[in-house]
């Protein structure tokens, strides 16, 4: 195949480099130097590129959990129909947002106060020789002296008898000040109990009442008596746990088979 022959001015371009080769050869000193040029510029590439990478930063903590916020949803509900009501946080009301949060505060309170059980007051009748006889209300705790000094206290000269005054008071009891018996100072009591008990068929209440007998006693007595089908003779009180020859000769006469 014939080749294409190159126009003129290729020929003239060619002819003036092959001219000038020799002066544009660096030789063997300058690509010496041209390769440690371009040395220092790759390392000079490779440290900015590693000094370019991007660094991590340390997260900020999370903002703390305010107490009102927590409390909001549950004081936003009405009691009635759990729907939002004027003080939650939709209705953008700080001032009945507050009102819910210490209505629903008052509310545990009285919750709290009117737990069954628990007496906050006791209320109590005082007569007999007292300025000033009556029903009176006192907080619970209070003690008989407390409440003869909120009936006025003692008239002059009389005396206040066999009245316990260091004695706390029992709601609902009457006092009797100055009475001549001494049963002006007990206390309502429950029905007493039996004076004799048996064995087989006394309630753990029962026995913690014989001389010396407490709560832990009492069940120990109970678990022997249902550990061995009953007593059959008061004797065997001394096999049980806790009671020696004095307490057994204390209750032996007070229990029977």
């Amino acid at each position: 195949m014939r080749s294409t022959p190159l126009p003129p001015s290729f020929e003239a371009l060619r002819t003036a480099v092959a001219a000038q080769a020799p002066m544009l050869a660096p030789g063997r000193p300058g690509l010496r130097l041209l390769l440690l040029i371009a040395l220092i510029a790759v390392v000079i590439g490779g440290v900015y590129a590693w000094r370019s990478q991007p660094e991590p930063e340390p997260l900020a903590p999370p903002p703390p959990v305010s107490g009102p916020s927590l409390l909001t949803p549950a004081s936003a509900l009405s009691p009635q129909s759990g729907s939002p009501q004027s003080g939650s946080p939709q209705s953008g009301s700080p001032q009945s947002g507050s009102a819910q949060s210490g209505s629903l505060q008052s509310g545990s309170a009285q919750s709290g106060s009117s737990r069954p059980g628990t007496l906050i007051e006791v209320t109590v009748h005082v007569t007999g020789k007292v300025r000033r006889p009556g029903v009176i209300t006192l907080p619970a705790g209070s003690r008989v002296t407390d409440a003869v000094q909120a009936a006025g206290g003692v008239r002059k000269g009389a005396a206040t008898g066999p009245l316990n005054l260091a004695r706390k008071l029992v709601d609902g009891e009457q006092i009797i000040v100055g009475a001549a018996g001494p049963a002006a100072a007990a206390p309502p009591t429950a029905d007493p109990a039996p004076i004799v008990l048996d064995l087989n068929t006394a309630t753990p209440e029962q026995l913690e009442q014989l001389p010396g007998v407490g709560e832990v006693l009492a069940r120990r007595i109970v678990e022997y008596r249902d550990g061995h089908g009953g007593f059959r003779t008061v004797e065997q009180l001394r096999e049980v746990s806790g009671i020696g020859d004095r307490k057994y000769a204390e209750i032996r006469e007070k229990v029977h088979i």
